[in-house]
């Protein structure tokens, strides 16, 4: 009995045997990159319409594929289209599923074009659309940042380094830290979406093509800013891939960082904030129990996505050039770091809606861990004290207030005077919170009258 052949729609008759049921199974990527359909099916018509263009197939052809690629589309987005693992990725689902609905023209479609090139430019369409999506999410949650510091723009609280009180700060200029976090993850989108904007298409496996496409027509179609330099580059490049993995790893850091605040604030060792029972969950067992998982969700899916970045990172380490398989969960990590960021950025919006703060509390750790020490010591710096004596006189003083246990406010003139001669009636306004908050007036400091001005800066931007 004669053999029979393996006879792939793109091996052709090259192999003698049919695929491994594992190797089949594993180098299958339907499963995952499906969701690259979109941009497929537009890079394949641009495609179509450049070869037309160029006189490489007849406007009738090129119609034809345009009709059916069209009619694809609409069966996948009405969940009418069958994926099948046989044909291992998106790029072959849809042109069997081509050959069905138009015949044998579907086979002028992939002149000049292989899917090393087809894939990298379908993922950098994604990611720039992507990208796109997360700059809204983040502008989205800047917004209820700002609105709720607006809301409490009189709350005082202290400010921390090493989790140890330092110096009083608004609520609102706290805030605005982490507004200032996401402004530069919105510029970072900004800059991917540039460094992205190179089109592959045309690239061909590796070498280009001997055919005269138009590259520059695929571009200018597709809006990208231009065409890929080198060939063999452009198909084996995953570097936007990377970066976008990245950006997103800042981001997902923020807002961990930022979970962390509210995961500690909120603690009942705190009680900075209180937060909505929407945005907490209860105990199986402890009935008293109100648990901000929100947050604590927030800060465990950063490990995901930035372990993501890791992983593409190890794949692309060893890779000489051009394509090779091992590419193939590029995507997989990608979505799964998209997705979970996306999660992410809209949790903590809801989040910031639901929190309330503790002004009583927050100005009671304002008072404590003497906060104003640094004020005293710029106070005797304008008396003309150098910095590091004005440390040391201002260090004596807390070293005072610490054996009598009371906040440097609870002071008396007599006690202040002991430590310096060098003062005036007017020491005893330099420990009171708000006037410390106020006079930091300094370019991006706490005042008052700066944190109105950034807030309305930061709100013009994002609207």
């Amino acid at each position: 009995m004669k053999k029979k052949l393996n006879y792939n729609t793109v091996w052709g008759k090259r192999m003698k045997h049919k695929t491994n049921n594992i190797l089949q199974e594993v180098n299958a990527s339907i499963d995952i990159d499906k969701a690259l359909y979109n941009e497929d099916i537009d890079a394949s018509i641009i495609h179509c319409k450049m070869l037309s263009k160029q006189k490489i197939i007849s406007p009738k052809i090129s119609k034809k594929i345009v009709s059916g690629l069209n009619k694809i589309r609409n069966e996948i987005k009405r969940k009418k289209f069958k994926f099948d693992k046989k044909y291992e990725d998106i790029h072959l689902n849809i042109e069997n599923r081509l050959f069905q609905v138009i015949g044998s023209d579907a086979g002028y479609l992939h002149i000049a074009r292989s899917r090393n090139d087809q894939v990298t430019t379908d993922f950098k369409l994604w990611i720039i659309k992507s990208s796109k999506i997360l700059k809204e999410n983040i502008r989205y949650l800047i917004l209820e940042l700002i609105k709720l510091s607006k809301k409490n723009i009189n709350i005082i609280m202290p400010g921390f380094t090493h989790l140890k009180n330092a110096q009083p700060v608004l609520f609102a200029h706290y805030m605005l830290a982490y507004v200032e976090m996401f402004k530069r993850d919105i510029v970072k989108l900004n800059n991917l979406i540039k460094n992205t904007s190179e089109n592959p298409l045309g690239s061909g496996a590796l070498a280009g093509t001997s055919l005269k496409i138009d590259r520059n027509f695929t571009t200018k179609k597709l809006n990208f800013h231009k065409p890929t330099s080198n060939s063999m580059d452009a198909v084996s490049d995953r570097d936007y891939a990377l970066e976008f993995m990245f950006v997103c790893s800042i981001n997902a850091m923020h807002l961990s960082r930022f979970a962390e605040e509210i995961i500690i604030w909120n603690s009942d060792i705190a009680k900075m904030i209180s937060i909505k029972d929407d945005m907490l969950t209860g105990s199986s067992m402890m009935p008293q129990k109100k648990n901000p998982d929100s947050a604590e969700i927030v800060r465990g899916k950063t490990a995901i996505i930035i372990s993501n970045l890791n992983s593409l990172f190890i794949i692309m380490k060893a890779l000489p050039l051009s394509y090779f398989k091992d590419m193939q969960d590029d995507k997989k990590l990608v979505f799964e770091c998209n997705d979970n960021l996306i999660k992410n950025l809209k949790l903590t919006k809801d989040l910031v809606k639901a929190i309330k703060p503790n002004k009583k509390k927050m100005y009671e750790y304002a008072l404590n861990g003497f906060t104003t020490a640094t004020d005293f010591a710029e106070y005797l710096v304008n008396k003309g004290m150098s910095f590091r004596d004005a440390h040391k006189k201002s260090a004596q003083l807390v070293n005072i207030a610490e054996k009598m246990n009371i906040t440097l406010n609870e002071l008396k003139f007599d006690d202040i005077k002991k430590v310096c001669n060098q003062i005036d009636k007017d020491v005893m306004k330099i420990f009171d919170v708000s006037n410390s908050v106020n006079s930091k007036k300094s370019f991006g400091g706490t005042s008052k009258v700066n944190v109105i001005k950034m807030l309305n800066k930061s709100e013009r931007e994002m609207r």
